[in-house]
């Protein structure tokens, strides 16, 4: 249930609250699926953010995700609609024009845009792990620029890291040549570039061998690319089942020059809990997802679906079956969010050195496996509480379903299945990587 929209409130103070509040019932409701779901606990400061966050997604980014998965192409106004909020540069450090935002608020964030607009939540976690890994693992001069561009300027970050390699885990083709003078020319092919086509800079990954020569690791580097910049070329060709607006196709660079003057956008590294944060991310989005078929099948099953005449009701929503399948889908989603959320004070715990890499990436792997089995399930079964005359096309039902069975793909919950019992049963610890 969506509360009707309120004046957007003041910038946000620069001091912190001295203890987390937790968010009125009503304002939790807007969003998720009224008082079903426990509020979030945030600082007041963090609550400024994510109200204004939450004006815009139901006045601006929701009404138009359907146009937006029809046309398959970047939601630019939707991520336009976002900067001003102050969502996109929360994270940062104060020093550098941000909130020092919480894990607990980004994760949150992220639910709450899919359940607007699920593929506006995959660039924005894309954008939110750029800036919080950028920050740390860059040279001094690009940190000073990060708040300039991030804070000032409300820059947008995509990502271009991923390539078509025979495995997953295939070294890494593209390559940064640096030269004489301190610059870097880039070359190589990008495959699931999420959010980089409609970006102000792409995030690339590539690999520098002379640095890499004796330690792989020290010669992943990531460069910030303006998208328009020579020897850019972006494919537009993505075309997927679902995450249509997210526009992760191809990109091709070639001879891309990344010169000192321009800033020195470079950062050097992968942080230790890079992977469980990513998988964090795609656990909030889907479980947004599931939370937002429900938002739009609850509404048909009171006013348009037929009861099936052995329950012996007027309205569908009487039968005592469709009330246990949708508290069973809400309960399921409501354990997800619970655990999705929670790993986000595991993360900031991590990075305060109070637990170690094990006690934050097995809870977030068991988070992600609940999630993507919320959402697959809840998109899925959504059409039995509705009945038959929900699955005409032109009612668009499906489009919950397509993008979390796209999303549910990325980092497969079987493995995350056995990783966890590999933990439980032999004490395994996961090494640090893109996906453990």
């Amino acid at each position: 249930m969506t509360a009707s929209p309120s004046p957007a409130p003041t910038p946000p103070s620069a001091t912190p609250s001295a203890t987390p509040v937790a968010t009125p019932a009503a304002a939790a409701a807007r969003g998720l699926l009224d008082r079903a779901f426990p509020s979030p606990r945030l600082s007041a400061e963090e609550h400024d953010v994510l109200d204004r966050l939450q004006v815009v997604l139901d006045e601006q980014v929701e009404p138009a995700a359907a146009e937006h998965d029809a046309r398959g192409r970047y939601p630019t106004s939707s991520i336009a609609a976002l900067r001003p909020t102050g969502i996109t540069s929360a994270s940062l450090p104060r020093d550098l024009g941000g909130i020092a935002a919480s894990h607990r608020l980004t994760l949150e964030a992220q639910v709450r845009m899919a359940v607007a607009d699920s593929s506006v939540a995959q660039i924005f976690r894309v954008h939110e792990d750029s800036v919080r890994e950028l920050h740390v693992t860059a040279d001094p001069g690009l940190r000073t620029r990060l708040g300039e561009l991030l804070a000032t300027e409300r820059k947008v970050i995509g990502l271009a890291a991923a390539e078509n390699g025979r495995r997953v885990d295939s070294p890494m083709t593209t390559l940064a040549h640096r030269r004489d003078d301190g610059s870097y020319v880039l070359d190589g092919t990008k495959i699931y570039t999420t959010g980089a086509a409609g970006s102000d800079l792409i995030a690339v990954a590539a690999f520098d061998p002379v640095a890499g020569a004796t330690d792989p690791l020290a010669g992943i580097k990531t460069f910030l690319v303006p998208p328009d910049a020579p020897g850019v070329r972006i494919a537009y060709d993505w075309d997927a089942l679902g995450q249509r607006a997210t526009e992760s196709g191809t990109i091709t660079f070639t001879a891309v020059e990344v010169e000192p003057a321009l800033g020195g956008l470079l950062a050097t590294g992968l942080m230790p809990h890079s992977g469980p944060r990513f998988q964090a991310g795609f656990a909030a989005e889907l479980v947004g997802l599931g939370i937002a078929a429900l938002r739009a099948a609850a509404p048909f099953v009171r006013d348009r679906s037929r009861p099936w005449p052995s329950a012996e009701t007027e309205r569908a929503s009487g039968d005592p079956t469709v009330r246990a399948l949708a508290g069973e889908l809400t309960a399921d989603l409501v354990a997800a969010y619970t655990a999705v959320v929670a790993t986000g004070d595991l993360l900031d715990a991590f990075e305060a050195g109070q637990i170690d890499r094990t006690q934050l990436a097995v809870p977030i792997y068991a988070a992600k496996a609940t999630a993507s089995r919320a959402a697959v399930r809840a998109t899925s079964e959504i059409f039995a509480l509705m009945g038959t005359r929900s699955a005409r096309r032109e009612l668009g039902f499906d489009r919950f379903w397509r993008n979390a069975r796209t999303l549910s793909l990325h980092d497969p919950v079987a493995w995350k299945h056995v990783e966890i019992g590999r933990h439980v049963l032999e004490g395994w610890e996961p090494e640090p990587g893109l996906y453990q």
